[in-house]
């Protein structure tokens, strides 16, 4: 009966003028969360627009320049405080930056994205651990060792990251670079340089 019910409403709702007023209903919502997530960022231009569900955490650390859109279910987390240990986190991202969905950027020292960089779904970007890959660490329950940085992010200007790629601790990504999908960045990469591969490997430079 109710898979009945529910079955007429979606054929009630699907046609042309109910389906003109949700979206309309639906911009409305993003318009208001948009804005109500962007009030409470560290600095932010003209042009934010975010899908939800998102969730963050240390706005406040986080800056974005100007047209900015993020597709459902970003998780974008400036971590200033974690079991009782204080950090510095900065997120800054640069103009004209676009993120699909799924998406999750982890910062506690420092994660700098440019301008013009598109960013796939289920991207990963840290630039910290939970503890280090040694004996110490390993005696304790994952979630409870201390966050470890082994160094800042940084993301170069028109920089396109394919599906599902991460990119760890301590890289760096060079302007104009491309890096594909599935792709495991554990080094720093030059300008103009195409990264595929787990881990990534140059597979060319693109010259002019």
């Amino acid at each position: 009966m109710i898979y009945y019910l529910g079955f007429y409403i979606g054929k009630l709702v699907s046609n042309r003028i109910t389906r003109y007023f949700v979206r309309k209903f639906y911009n409305l919502f993003q318009a208001i969360y948009s804005g109500w997530v962007s009030n409470q960022l560290g600095c932010v231009e003209k042009n934010f627009s975010i899908h939800s569900p998102c969730f963050f955490s240390g706005l406040q650390y986080i800056k974005i320049g100007s047209n900015f859109s993020a597709g459902r279910r970003l998780r974008l987390e400036a971590v200033f405080r974690y079991k009782n240990v204080s950090y510095f986190p900065e997120i800054i991202i640069g103009n004209n930056v676009r993120i699909e969905e799924d998406c999750h950027i982890g910062c506690i020292n420092r994660v700098e994205i440019g301008d013009n960089v598109l960013i796939a779904g289920k991207v990963f970007i840290s630039d910290h651990f939970h503890g280090e890959a040694n004996a110490g660490s390993l005696s304790i329950f994952p979630q409870e060792r201390p966050l470890v940085s082994k160094g800042r992010v940084k993301i170069g200007n028109n920089v396109w990251i394919g599906e599902g790629v991460s990119v760890m601790p301590g890289v760096i990504i060079g302007d104009n670079s491309i890096i594909g999908a599935g792709t495991v960045v554990t080094k720093s990469f030059p300008n103009n340089s195409v990264i595929v591969g787990v881990p990534a490997k140059l597979q060319k430079e693109i010259h002019d």
